[in-house]
C-alpha cells in the first residue's frame, strides 16, 4: 500500500513537473533565448529589471494556473468555453481573445523562426531565408502528432535548455566586468539606482504586466497538455514548478546583459555577441544548440494551439478522416504565414506586435483571471450549487443564468 501510494505521488510530481516544462519551453525561446526580449522589456529599467522579471513570471504563472484550473474543473472543451466561463454573463468578450490569439500566434511564431534563422546565419553562415525554412520544416515535423509529443518533446527540450542556461548565465554574469566594456550586474544597478532612483517603477509594472500578457498566447496549448491536471493543487504544483524555471532562467540573463549592455549594443542576438565576446567557443556553442532548443520548442507549444483550435473543423474532417494529416494543413498554413512575417526582422516583431497584444492581453487575460477567475474557481470549489448551476449553463450554452436558477 506504502509502494503504491509512493508511486502514485511520484506520477503526479512527474506529470506536474512535465506540464510546467511546457510552459517554460514555450516562453524560452519568445522570451530569455535571444536576448533582445530582456533588452526591450528589463534592460531598460535598470536596476528594476531583475526585480521586474521575477514579478513577471509570477504573474505569468498565477495566470495560466487559474486558466487550467477552470478549464480542467469544470471539464471545459475548447479554449472559447474557458474564456465565456470567465466572462459570464457579458457576451461576447472570448472574441477579443482570439483575435489576441491570432495575432500572438503569427508574432510569437514569426520571432522564433526570425530569432532561430538569425543564430543560424550568425553561426554557419547559412543563408537567412533558407535558415527561415529549415526551422519551419522542424516545427511542422513536431507540431502535428499531438498533445502526448509536444508535452514529451518539449519536457525533454526543457530539461536541457534549464541546464545549458545556468551554465551561460552564470559564466557571464561572473564575467562581468573582467571583459573591457563590461560591468558586474550590481555595479551597474547600483549606478542606475543612484541617477534614476524609483523614477522607473511605473514603467516597470506596465512591463511586467505586458510581458506576462503576450506570453499568455501559450493559454490554448497549456489547457490541453495540462489537461491531466485534475485538482487545483496538482495546477499549482505545477505552475510553481514552472515559475521556480522561468524565474531563474529569465532573471539570470537580465543580470548578465545588465552588465555586457557596452558591448552587444543594438543586435538583435544579444547574448550571443556578449558570449563571443567572452572568447569561450565552447560556451558560445552550447549556447547555439540551447538557443535552437528554446526557438524551436516555442514554436511547436504555439503552433500547436493553433492547429488543436482548427484541426477538429468539419470542413477538413470533409477532407480527411486522418487528425494527423488535419492537422498537418493547418500547421502549414501558420507555419507558412509566419515565415512571410519573419522576413520583417525580429526587433520589429517585438517593439510593436508583441507590445500592442501585451496591452490588451492586460484587459482581457491578466486582469480577469487573477481575479474574477480566482475568485469563481475558488467559489466552484466550494459552493455544491454554484457548481451545478455553472455545470448546467456549460452543458446547455444557450440557457442564461436565471433560466437554470428557476430550473
Amino acid at each position: 500500500m506504502i509502494n503504491g501510494t509512493s508511486a502514485i505521488k511520484g506520477a503526479s510530481l512527474s506529470l506536474c513537473f512535465s506540464v510546467g516544462a511546457v510552459l517554460f519551453s514555450s516562453h524560452a525561446g519568445g522570451g530569455f533565448a535571444t536576448g533582445n526580449q530582456e533588452n526591450v522589456y528589463f534592460i531598460s529599467l535598470g536596476w528594476l529589471g531583475p526585480i521586474t522579471a521575477i514579478v513577471t513570471m509570477l504573474l505569468f504563472t498565477l495566470t495560466i494556473k487559474e486558466a487550467m484550473n477552470m478549464y480542467n474543473s469544470r471539464h471545459l472543451t475548447s479554449y472559447k468555453q474557458l474564456f465565456q466561463n470567465l466572462y459570464r454573463p457579458v457576451p461576447g468578450i472570448e472574441f477579443l481573445f482570439e483575435g489576441f490569439f491570432y495575432i500572438m500566434v503569427l508574432m510569437a511564431v514569426s520571432a522564433t523562426i526570425s530569432g532561430a534563422a538569425s543564430a543560424l546565419a550568425a553561426q554557419t553562415g547559412l543563408n537567412y531565408y533558407t535558415g527561415i525554412g529549415v526551422v519551419g520544416a522542424i516545427i511542422f515535423i513536431l507540431t502535428i502528432f499531438g498533445a502526448d509529443l509536444v508535452r514529451r518533446a518539449t519536457t525533454y527540450m526543457g530539461i536541457a535548455i534549464l541546464a545549458m542556461a545556468i551554465t551561460i548565465f552564470s559564466v557571464g554574469i561572473a564575467m562581468g566586468g573582467q571583459v573591457e566594456g563590461t560591468r558586474f550586474f550590481l555595479d551597474a544597478m547600483a549606478q542606475d539606482f543612484a541617477v534614476n532612483g524609483f523614477s522607473k517603477l511605473p514603467t516597470a509594472i506596465l512591463h511586467a504586466f505586458t510581458y506576462s500578457g503576450f506570453q499568455c498566447v501559450v493559454i490554448p496549448t497549456m489547457i490541453v497538455v495540462g489537461t491531466p491536471l485534475v485538482t487545483r493543487k496538482n495546477c499549482a504544483a505545477s505552475m510553481w514548478m514552472s515559475f521556480a524555471m522561468n524565474a531563474t532562467a529569465l532573471t539570470m540573463a537580465v543580470c548578465m546583459l545588465l552588465g555586457w549592455t557596452g558591448i552587444y549594443g543594438k543586435t538583435p542576438l544579444p547574448t550571443l555577441m556578449s558570449l563571443k565576446a567572452m572568447g569561450m567557443p565552447w560556451l558560445t556553442l552550447l549556447y547555439s544548440v540551447s538557443l535552437m532548443l528554446c526557438l524551436i520548442s516555442t514554436g511547436v507549444t504555439t503552433v500547436f494551439g493553433f492547429t488543436a483550435r482548427f484541426s477538429e473543423m468539419d470542413c477538413l474532417k470533409k477532407i480527411t478522416g486522418s487528425s494527423v494529416k488535419r492537422s498537418a494543413l493547418v500547421t502549414l498554413f501558420i507555419i507558412c504565414l509566419s515565415m512571410t512575417v519573419s522576413m520583417v526582422g525580429l526587433t520589429n516583431i517585438i517593439k510593436y506586435g508583441y507590445g500592442y497584444c501585451g496591452y490588451l492581453a492586460i484587459a482581457i487575460i491578466i486582469v480577469p483571471f487573477l481575479t474574477i477567475g480566482r475568485a469563481r474557481n475558488k467559489r466552484y470549489a466550494a459552493d455544491a450549487e454554484y457548481r451545478e448551476r455553472i455545470d448546467a449553463m456549460n452543458q446547455y450554452p444557450g440557457l442564461e443564468e436565471a433560466e437554470v436558477e428557476e430550473a
